[in-house]
């Protein structure tokens, strides 16, 4: 699979200084890590699960978990097993993205393995909920039966959303405990996620529509940390992906909006803005890009309508590019005026960062010198 492959070619060609690259859910873990790009949750109960997944991967959607847990009531469960089993043994290969299972239990992960039979080889892997060292051994070990039993590769999501990830006095010790256990187990752990509900949860908090995850001082502060534990651009770190954003349609406003009118007019995409502050996704754009620059890739989402704009932010800019291939021509280190003119580039300390960089456009691709982030939405919305 690829991403905007929903494109026509033609245009694709002009978006794009190099394409974006292929692909598939056997493929190298850190390739795939970066190009989960924007998860789609969607609960296991719907009665049309099949048609759903191959209408989302026509339209651009490249990963989605299918949810057991927090999303379903828990009388439901028994039949959302069912349901889920029923539908993904109904899916074509060659229509689904990248695609997972959240769990309650480890149980569940053995278990569903052997009643999908065939079938788990659509699956990446596994969603582990409310992630701890002291029971993510257990969701981990489990992952580790289920490879045997299906003979596929299956690969853990640990999600942080406990309250004590996030309580200030056991923070620091939850989120090493966290570290060491996935360390030994490095080879089962595809990337980290964040529990954006669950961790506002803990002090009744919701985010507003007109504010990002990073005005919630209580939740901004544990990314902080788990991306200084979890996320350091050594061979100990491990990709970390953006919160959920939970807004899908317009209320009332307090502020204004988030996004300036001249790229959007100057592209003849008047109506595109109106349409994404109409429907909030506005503020999806702004805490994105907040993401990308607190170290965090890729984004939970619920609705097929946020996929587009977390993608086309994805995308890495001419002048990113330039930067990142600069910096990786220079072996001795030292500084040099960017090739835009416009910034120093500095060999040894922006090498980290080049090197991300150029692993984010081998999956999302360069965009061409005079493409914006409006060409590439507009381009994904239209498809």
């Amino acid at each position: 699979m690829r991403h905007f492959d929903h494109i026509d070619v033609a245009r694709r060609a002009s978006l794009f200084h190099v394409q974006p690259g292929e692909f598939d859910r056997d493929g190298d873990p850190d390739i795939l890590a970066m190009a989960m790009g924007a998860t789609l949750y969607s609960p296991a109960t719907r009665p049309h699960l099949a048609r759903d997944i191959a209408k989302c991967h026509r339209q651009g959607v490249r990963s989605m978990v299918l949810c057991l847990e927090d999303s379903i009531p828990d009388g439901e469960v028994a039949q959302a097993e069912r349901n889920l089993v029923a539908q993904l043994q109904a899916v074509s290969a060659d229509e689904a993205p990248l695609l997972f299972v959240r769990v309650r239990e480890p149980a569940q992960i053995p278990d569903l393995t052997r009643r999908l039979g065939p079938a788990a080889g659509l699956l990446t892997g596994f969603v582990l909920p409310k992630f701890e060292a002291s029971g993510g051994k257990a969701y981990l070990d489990a992952l580790g039966d289920a490879t045997k039993i299906s003979g596929f590769r299956l690969l853990g999501l640990p999600v942080i959303e406990t309250p004590e990830a996030i309580y200030r006095e056991t923070r620091a010790g939850v989120l090493h405990d966290i570290a060491r256990l996935l360390a030994h187990h490095r080879d089962k752990v595809l990337a980290v996620r964040l529990g954006a509900a669950d961790l506002c949860s803990a002090y009744g908090l919701r985010r507003p529509r007109d504010l990002t995850i990073y005005d919630i001082q209580p939740v901004a502060g544990l990314i902080s940390d788990v991306v200084n534990v979890l996320a350091r651009a050594d061979s100990t770190g491990f990709v970390v992906s953006g919160p959920v954003w939970e807004y899908f349609s317009g209320g009332e406003r307090l502020f204004k909006p988030q996004l300036r009118q001249s790229p959007f007019e100057e592209n003849q995409a008047g109506p595109l803005r109106s349409l994404l502050i109409g429907t909030d996704l506005d503020g999806l754009i702004r805490e994105v890009t907040l993401d990308k620059a607190n170290g965090l890739t890729g984004k939970t989402v619920i609705h097929p309508s946020h996929v587009a704009a977390v993608h086309a932010l994805m995308v890495v800019t001419h002048e990113e590019y330039c930067d990142a291939t600069d910096i990786l021509g220079v072996e001795a280190g030292g500084a040099m005026a960017s090739s835009y003119s416009n910034k120093m580039n500095e060999a040894k300390p922006h090498r980290a960062w080049a090197e991300r960089t150029l692993r984010r456009a081998r999956v999302f691709g360069v965009a061409a010198e005079d493409v914006g982030f409006v060409d590439l939405l507009t381009a994904a919305v239209a498809a």
